[in-house]
Formats: C-alpha cells, sequence, structure tokens
C-alpha cells in the first residue's frame, strides 16, 4: 500500500516527465477504492464521425461500464513494446488512475497518485532491466494515440498519459507487460509446457488496463493479439492470465481472445491475501490464435 509523499509537484508536473529511476522500488500497484467510482466521461473524436455505433468488442478488461457509442479511428493507433522512459511513466501513470479510484477531495490526492506512479515506474523499470528475480525477460506493450486525435472530455488522460515520439504528442491508451518467467509473485502457476524448457517458454500477461474513456472499442483485444506476437518472437509456447474470478467482462475478453480455463486459486489463499479470488487461464501461442 502507497502512502502519500510529501513536498511531491502537483499532477501537472507529473505529465512533462518522468522522474529519475531510484534505487528502491516495490511491486506494481494494487488496487485501492478510496470513493466510489467517478463519473464516466464522453469523449469526442476528430475523424469517423459518422463511423456507426456500437462497440468493436463488448468487454474490456479489468472493469465493466457504459461508453460512448463513437469508434475509435484504427488507423492512427499504434500496438508497440515501449521504447523510452516517457512511455514507461504515461503507461505507469494509466495503470494508476485505471487500478485505483481517487475522491479529489482528499488531502494531498495528487502526491498520492505521482507516489504510486513513482513505485509502478521504478519496478517496471526493474523488470525490465532484468533485476528482479525469477524474470526471465519483461516487455511493456502499450496501445497509443496522437494527443491531437482527442478533442474534449479527458483532461486528465490527456495530462497524466501523454509522452512525445518523434517529437509528436501521442497518449497511452491501453497497456499491459509480458513477463517470461515460470510464475508471478503471489499468483497461481501455470503447469504448461511440463517440458525442461519451462524456463523460457513460458509467459504472463500481468497489469492489463484500457483507458475507461475509450473501453468498448476493442482495443484490450488488439492489445492481446499483439502481445501474442512478441511472446512468439520470444519463442514463447504458453501465454498465461489470471483475472478475478468475479470479472465476467475480463474473463469474456480473455476466453474471445483465446484463452481456456486452467486452474483457480484456493479460497484460503484469496483470504490470506485480501483480495478477490483468481482464476488462471491459458493459450497455447504455437496453436494459436490468428495472429
Amino acid at each position: 500500500m502507497a502512502t502519500t509523499s510529501a513536498a511531491l509537484p502537483s499532477m501537472a508536473a507529473l505529465s512533462l516527465s518522468p522522474p529519475p529511476l531510484l534505487s528502491a522500488s516495490s511491486s506494481s500497484c494494487s488496487r485501492q477504492c478510496l470513493h466510489p467510482p467517478r463519473p464516466r466521461r464522453n469523449l469526442v473524436w476528430v475523424l469517423n464521425p459518422g463511423a456507426p455505433g456500437g462497440p468493436v468488442c463488448s468487454t474490456q478488461v479489468l472493469k465493466e461500464g457504459t461508453r460512448d457509442d463513437r469508434v475509435v479511428d484504427r488507423s492512427l493507433l499504434e500496438f508497440e513494446e515501449a521504447s523510452s522512459d516517457d512511455e514507461l511513466w504515461a503507461a505507469s501513470c494509466l495503470r494508476v488512475r485505471t487500478f485505483n479510484q481517487f475522491n479529489p477531495s482528499t488531502y494531498a490526492v495528487e502526491d498520492l497518485k505521482r507516489s504510486l506512479a513513482e513505485r509502478e515506474f521504478e519496478a517496471l523499470k526493474e523488470r525490465i532491466a532484468g533485476k528482479r528475480e525469477s524474470f526471465r525477460r519483461v516487455s511493456c506493450i502499450n496501445a497509443t494515440l496522437p494527443m491531437s486525435q482527442i478533442m474534449i472530455g479527458s483532461n486528465d488522460l490527456l495530462s497524466t498519459c501523454k509522452f512525445s515520439k518523434s517529437g509528436k504528442d501521442r497518449v497511452v491508451v491501453a497497456t499491459l507487460d509480458l513477463n517470461q518467467c515460470l510464475w508471478l509473485p503471489d499468483e497461481i502457476v501455470g503447469t504448461k509446457p511440463q517440458d525442461i524448457g519451462a524456463d523460457f517458454a513460458r509467459a504472463y500477461l500481468s497489469n492489463v488496463c484500457v483507458a475507461e474513456e475509450l473501453q468498448r472499442n476493442g482495443l484490450g483485444y488488439a492489445l492481446i493479439a499483439k502481445s501474442k506476437i512478441v511472446a512468439q518472437e520470444w519463442g514463447i509456447t504458453d501465454l498465461y492470465v489470471h483475472v478475478a474470478v468475479d470479472n465476467e467482462a475480463a474473463k469474456k475478453l480473455y476466453m474471445k481472445s483465446g484463452f481456456e480455463y486452467e486452474s483457480e486459486e484456493p479460497a484460503w489463499q484469496a483470504r490470506f491475501l485480501d483480495r478477490p479470488r483468481r482464476i488462471l487461464l491459458w493459450t497455447s501461442i504455437a496453436a494459436s490464435c490468428d495472429l
């Protein structure tokens, strides 16, 4: 659990550049519920205003919610592995705003947001750099859009999740980690492959999230498809993801992406870790999936 940090800059400063990497780090930011869910914002897109309504993908990861029926112009989306600290920082900020709910009237709430983002940024950098034990290889894969395509309705997303690429501003709108490892800390362990190559042929997805303003546009499905391509390039044969047993939206998305049920967490373990019980889903990269 993160705590507030004294004398930190405001969230406006947060969006300008990532902080320097510190020596201390922590695990990825945990979900917190500091007040009832904030209202959903509408988003207006510049291109294709006459596109037919309705979601491209009816479910998105992590949480359900109503959305504006305008469709994202997919020709402007980029699905790539993060290649700069600036982009990693933007992805960390998206995770903080997606996995947590904040009461704007809470004292020093902007300091809390920055503290959580710093923790995630530091931990992510260490995992990618190979400094975390048990992680063989890690990549942060993001979906991004040009900032110019978002006109109104999401100032927070624009200010916190933007980064610069080739001199142009883009916004991270969906993100996940691909982790090549035998297991993730405090999670159910996959069983495939069972031969001697398990240490390099098994991988897990984690920190899968889509900006709430853009859910129901198929971004989660497309991002997972990109992660499968990267996993195949790494020589991964078996890909896993964990999901809360009561998260129907996420389960539908993963099933649509080719995942199957493998096992589930014992109730006592979920109680011990003070979280919803999880299930483990698996898919074969070698035999899958329409990449």
